[in-house]
């Protein structure tokens, strides 16, 4: 049984950082796609980040290119996002999500791709 905990989120002014931090059990650590998607009021739930965890090869939207920095570290099983010069429009609950698939591509941020999902963490950007 694949679990994910997320954590890391929070209350940031504009310009601000968060760091957040998803944790894996129940899965072979470097295997398969690992991302980070995101869903706020009013809105679908959109891809942000995506990570293939055997190779590190990294995928983002072109909302979060240049300020989010997705990165793994296998040994602990873990999928970050460093999330930098954020944006009111950045608010959401924050998900991290895995597979088992290989060579997605930009497939990878795709939501219906994932079977295992976390139970989300909010992140809340004022002006």
């Amino acid at each position: 049984q694949v679990k994910l905990v997320e954590s890391g989120g929070g209350s940031v002014q504009a310009g601000g950082s968060l760091r957040l931090s998803c944790a894996r059990s129940g899965a072979t650590a470097g295997s398969g796609y690992m991302g980070w998607f995101r869903l706020a009021p009013g809105k679908e739930r959109e891809g942000v980040a995506a990570i293939d965890m055997e190779k590190g090869t990294t995928y983002y939207d072109d909302s979060v290119k240049g300020r989010f920095v997705v990165s793994r570290d296998i040994a602990k099983n873990t999928l970050y996002l460093q999330m930098n010069s954020l944006k009111p429009e950045d608010s959401a609950m924050y998900y991290c999500a895995a597979n088992r698939e290989v060579n997605m591509g930009y497939a990878s941020l795709l939501d219906f791709r994932y079977l295992y999902w976390g139970q989300g963490t909010q992140v809340t950007v004022s002006s």
